[in-house]
Order: C-alpha cells, then structure tokens, then sequence
C-alpha cells in the first residue's frame, strides 16, 4: 500500500482499525446515509450520490452495476450491501429455482436438506449481484387466519430454531467472505405472528415471560447459528413497536445474546411510528427513538436522512449515537470483503446457476419430502394398469402460480409488469401426471371452478369427465388474493365455487384423491373429508407436479409430517397443539377441540411400530443430557421413512406451563420388515421452563417422556425421568 493510500482500504490492518480510521474520515451525512437502505426500484439513482445509502434492495441485473458504479465516484467509495427477497428460492429473478415455501419444507423435517436449499439459493442469488437476503422467517404460526402463515416453519417453537438454522448455515455458506454466500436475516424479531383475530401486523398481547417461553427461543437459536442480520416486526407489544424496543434490539439481542451483525427495520418501520402508529409526533422524534432502541439499518424511509442529522444538530442525538450503529455496518462490510470485491453481477454466472441440474435435483427431492399424506383408506398408491382414465379436476390443478405461492413474481410483492416465472420451468400437476401416465391411461382435465371469484361455470364438465373416469384426483386450495401481508383471512373455507365443485364429485361416486394446494391448513367440508385420500403439499414449488405424480402412482412413499395442526373449524383458533394447561372441560359446548389432523401428523404406504422405549438414565442431575432409545419397526410391505418425534411433559410445574413440547427428532429409513433403534439425545435446556419471573429454569421433579409418530397422545409412548 502506499503512503497515501488510506488505512480503511488497507487488508492487512484489523477489522477495528480500517473501521476507526474510515468513521474518522466521514462527515455526519455519509454516517447518516450508511444506517438507510433505499428502494432502487425507480430508474432514478442519483440519491447514491446525494444520500449515500449503506444498503439498496430491489435492483437486479445491468442496472444493479450502475449502482455499484455510482457508489465508487462517493468521497469514499464505501461500497453497497445489496438486499433482495430471496425468500423460498431467488424468488424475483426470473427462472430461478422457486423452492416449496418454508411451510411445506417444513414437512419433510429434514436438516440437511433445509440446509441445502439455503446453499442452492445462495448460489444462484450471489452472481446476480445479491449480499443479502430477507430469509428465514422465525416466526410461530398462531392463527390460521394470518396471510403471512406460508412464510413460516409451522407452530413448534424447536423446530422453527432447528430448520432456521440450518437455512441460514446455507445461506451464508463458508462465511462473511464467501462469495457464493448470501447474508441470513432472522426475522421478525420478535412476536410479529401474535396477531389479534389473524389480523396482519395487529397489536400483540405479549409479555417478557411469554416472549421468553415461546417467541425468542428460535431467534436466540438462530443468533448462535451465526445469522448476521435480524429484522424487526411491524407489531407493537404492550405499547410499543418493535421498532422501538430497546429491551428486544439491545438488552437481550445483542447485550445478552452478544449478537455481533446489524438490525434492519422492516419496510418504512420507521415511518410507521409516525403515521401508522402514531407513537412519534415527527420523523426527528422518529429517527431519535429508532436510533436508541438499537436499530442498525433503517430500510426505506427516506425521510430519516434530514431527520437524523437535524436530530443531532439540534442536540437530540449525539452523533457517537450514529456512529456506533454506523461502525457494526461497516465491520460487516470489511468482514464480508467488501472494499476489496464488492461482488457485482456476473450475469453469465447467474444464467449457468439457474440452470444446473443439480440445483433442479434439490428443488425435486424438497418438492417430493415436502408432501403429507393425511388420509388413505387404501386407494393410493394408483395402478396404472388396473386403471383405463383419470379425472384431474380443480382450479390448481394447471396454476403455476398458485403451485409456487407467495414471493415469487406474480405474487403481490411485485407489480404486474415484472411477468411471472417462465411457465416452463414450472411443472404443474397436470404436466406431472401427464408426464408419468402410461399410453394407455387417459388424463381428462377440467378446471371445474375459479378461486378468485364465484365462477361455477366449468363445474358441469368437470363432473361429466368425472363420470367417465375410474378415479377423480381433485386439486384445489387457495389463491395468492387470499395469501400475503395485509391479506389475511376471516375465515379458513375454501374459497370460490370449489366446495360447490368438491360436493358435485362427491356425488359421481367415484373414488376421489384430494390435493391441497395451499398457503396455510383450511377448513374442509365433509365432501373432501370423505374421499378415500387427502395429500397435502401446501405450495410445492417448481418440481410439486412431478412429486405429486410420483407419489399418486407410488414412485415415491410420501414421509412428511405436518408442522402445523388443520383445525376442523376457524372457530378452533389457537388450535397448535402445545396449549398451556388448565381450562374447565376438554370440548366446546357444539364442537371437539382436537383438530382434524395434529400436529406431527402424515401417513405412508406402509406401516410403522413404535416399541421399547427406555433412557439411558432415570435420573438426571444438573447440566446432564440423557439419551431416549426406542426401536421402530416397518410392519408393511413397502420401504420408507419414518420422522420418530420426542416431547417433553413437565408433570408439575411451579407456574403454568404447556402440556408437552417438541424436543427432538429423527428421520429413520426401514426396509419391509426392518427394525432399527433410534436414539434421540436430550440437552438438560430440553426440560426447562420459563418462571414467573421470565427466567429460564430447570425445576427438579418428575418428566414425561413421550415418543411417537404424531402429537396425539394415543400414539405416543411414555416413561418417567426424574430430575
């Protein structure tokens, strides 16, 4: 390096002290510019060079590189993280391989491939010039009827921490300097899902201790897994948004978490104190507030630029106050090389990524591990050659839109304008079954209805292809009108004229498979409970036709389990099956409280049996873990794969507490006829519980053990643990 040369471009020197030296080099407008993150969806792009943003989002291709351009003439030339959506595959470059949503991977409760995912989507974002994406969701599911259900892992506070960390592993890859790695975001710190009535961003009923028990343990998981970023929810708790939350942002995450990254607001959060929530007479008193609760990136409110620095002129703000969140930016910046690559678009790399077939082998093997069969009275799988035709009837038979689901293009997230995945990338259910059906067995199509309106009309046909088929595979669910932020739903029933077009099948008497396909559980009408088969794949992604397909004509034994209950009535809600105990009778007056299908849930084409269930230890002391053995048996006629779940009951504890909790399992393959004993590993934190005074606690007395293959107590094996 040269003399004149400044310490910040020098490699060689400590993280700490190219941070020092640039922070000394820049005026207040540059520190203020670093903490904004702007919306460079406009073809206007001078504010890099009037705002001096730390961070954009939304720019894809060439015109990425002339932001990048724009940013090397500053003073400075302190480099742009770069942020997009990438949030169940790179969801708005067109092409890229759309994943199942985090909902349906969820069901093939499998690490490893989560962790996969997360490295394929890595890879085809980086090239087009993508740092940074808004993934994974951490939040709980608690109400169906929240649009935003899709985007989670389901209702189990373990699980979401296990599957969120194993994304972000794949995101991030070898590390911050890793140039096929994308930075995770952990979001939405935290109780964003807690909604009133399903509804989106409502205030949440949330205490310390009830944050604790449920909410923060994913976040914390995904903290020590190394995530980068948190993004804060729009929702506000006893009083006070996210946003504003200096006891979330720094008392917990980053002083007693020791969080190293940065805090990003969710969009305009920071205006929305101002003229949403109306806690903030002005964006002044805004900027002061967001600054000090432990915000690190204020993402797309433009107006914070003149309002901090009039914050600071005016003596509300000190200006060490920016320049400590300014000084966590730029580290991330160094750490992540930055200065030296600051990792443009290579657009030929991204075209070569998108296409690899390997990449198309993972979306196919998360597509086919993320399919649930709820219900089977013997009908599937198929025989080809016993059957001469099939009906394949519903409105989502032939969607691709509806089968990729939210955040993709298409989706509400981005306008009309920008188009939608190419259609052929996509295998729909008709293309699958058309794809894996024999010469000799006829496929009748017929949509049947519309979704999105009260469209009956095509209803006549679909019962007339009906009529003349052996079998009726009926494909219906929901629609992205119904699914997103801001679009939640008062109810749970199938929308538009499908439980009209479900009741017409019902009545050829043919035997009927119902496919879902949707966002969230709905509520089914007997019609659909009736049919001999229910598969469930939420929104399968790219490859859900061929999975589907395969699994119909038994190809594929279907292994995956809900993670997330199907109530029987929206009147169930909060239906999640780790209800705190105690409450007069166990029903409602006019309706059960159990759901149609619970939590853990799916069946296979063969049959499993759970025996000998035993511990390495009846007694355990203080920072022990203990080891749960049980042997599981194929008991049927097919090979497959058996997700053997461990929950924990706390028989008495000092204040009230769930009934039982998720707290380990494993996914176990078996030959016809074979045996194998599972083990199952327990941390000493598996058994703790959250007192009245919101710490964390083991209490000494009696546990349950419970072992088996779904949440319902009548399959689960028990025995005792002593502490």
């Amino acid at each position: 390096m040269s003399a004149q040369t400044p310490a910040y471009l020098n490699p060689k020197l400590s993280v700490e002290e190219r941070v020092q030296d640039l922070l000394s080099r820049m005026t207040l407008e540059e520190k203020v510019g670093q903490l904004m993150q702007w919306d460079a969806r406009d073809e206007d792009l001078s504010f890099i060079n009037t705002r001096f943003p730390g961070s954009i989002l939304h720019i894809l291709g060439e015109k990425l590189n002339r932001a990048m351009d724009l940013a090397a003439q500053n003073r400075l030339a302190i480099p742009l993280i770069v942020g997009e959506d990438a949030i169940h595959g790179h969801s708005f470059w067109k092409g890229a391989n759309i994943f199942p949503t985090q909902l349906a991977m969820a069901a093939s409760w499998n690490i490893d491939l989560l962790e996969r995912v997360g490295r394929v989507t890595a890879e085809e974002a980086a090239p087009t010039g993508i740092h940074w994406t808004f993934s994974p969701v951490l939040c709980l599911t608690r109400d169906l009827r929240w649009g935003r259900t899709d985007e989670t892992f389901g209702e189990d506070p373990y699980l979401i921490g296990e599957f969120g960390a194993a994304l972000i592993r794949g995101y991030q890859g070898k590390g911050l300097d890793d140039p096929q790695g994308i930075l995770a975001t952990a979001k939405h710190y935290a109780g964003y899902s807690e909604t009133q009535g399903g509804r989106d961003a409502s205030e949440a009923d949330i205490s310390q201790r009830k944050l604790r028990s449920y909410f923060l343990p994913p976040f914390e998981r995904a903290a020590r897994a190394g995530a980068m970023t948190f993004m804060t929810g729009y929702q506000s708790m006893e009083g006070v948004p996210s946003t504003m939350n200096h006891w979330l942002l720094t008392e917990v995450l980053k002083d007693e978490w020791g969080f190293k990254g940065i805090v990003v607001t969710d969009w305009d959060n920071v205006g929305r104190l101002v003229y949403e929530q109306k806690v903030c007479t002005d964006y002044v008193e805004a900027a002061v507030v967001a600054v000090r609760a432990g915000n690190d990136m204020m993402m797309t409110t433009p107006q914070f630029f003149e309002a901090a620095i009039e914050a600071v002129r005016s003596g509300k703000l000190a200006e060490s106050e920016i320049d400590a969140p300014c000084a966590r930016l730029l580290a991330l910046k160094f750490r992540m090389g930055l200065f030296e690559n600051p990792r443009r678009p290579n657009l030929e790399q991204a075209t070569i990524e998108i296409n690899r077939a390997d990449h198309r082998a993972i979306n196919l093997e998360a597509a086919r591990q993320s399919l649930i069969l709820l219900q089977n009275n013997g009908l599937l799988p198929l025989d080809p050659t016993k059957l001469k035709s099939i009906a394949l009837i519903g409105p989502n038979a032939d969607d691709d839109l509806q089968q990729l689901g939210d955040w993709s293009l298409g989706a509400s997230q981005h306008p009309p304008e920008a188009g939608k995945h190419p259609r052929e990338k996509t295998t729909t259910l008709l293309d699958g079954l058309r794809n894996l059906t024999p010469a000799n067995l006829k496929i009748h199509y017929e949509r049947g209805c519309s979704i999105a309106d009260d469209d009956t009309t095509g209803i006549p046909a679909a019962v007339a292809a009906a009529q003349k088929a052996d079998v009726v595979v009926a494909v219906v669910g929901d629609h992205l009108n119904f699914v997103g932020e801001t679009l939640s739903t008062a109810t749970l029933e199938l929308q538009g004229g499908q439980i009209e077009l479900l009741n017409a099948l019902e009545k050829t008497g043919k035997p009927m498979v119902v496919v879902l396909v949707n966002s969230k559980p709905l509520v089914l009408p007997p019609s659909a409970k009736n049919a001999a088969a229910i598969i469930e794949v939420f929104n399968p992604g790219m490859e859900g036709g061929t999975a589907v397909a395969e699994a119909l004509f038994g190809l594929l034994n279907p292994a995956g389990k809900l993670t997330i209950s199907i109530p029987v009535h929206v009147g169930q809600q909060p239906i999640f099956y780790s209800q705190v105990r105690g409450q007069h009778g166990s029903r409602y007056a006019d309706l059960t409280q159990e759901p149609l299908f619970p939590f853990g849930h799916g069946l296979s084409y063969t049959k499993y049996a759970y025996s000998n269930l035993r511990l390495s230890s009846s007694k355990l002391a203080q920072g022990e873990s203990v080891k749960v053995f049980v042997d599981v048996e194929n008991i049927g006629q097919r090979a497959g794969v058996e997700i053997v779940q461990v929950y924990v009951s706390d028989v008495v504890t000092s204040v009230t507490w769930v009934n039982k909790a998720l707290k380990g399992f494993a996914r176990v393959s078996l030959n016809p006829g074979e045996k194998k004993t599972v083990e199952v590993e327990l941390p000493f934190d598996s058994f703790r519980i959250v007192n009245a005074k919101a710490e964390y606690i083991v209490e000494a007395g009696e546990f349950e053990i419970l072992v088996g293959p779904s949440s319902r107590d009548k399959e689960l094996l028990k025995t005792t643990l002593v502490i």
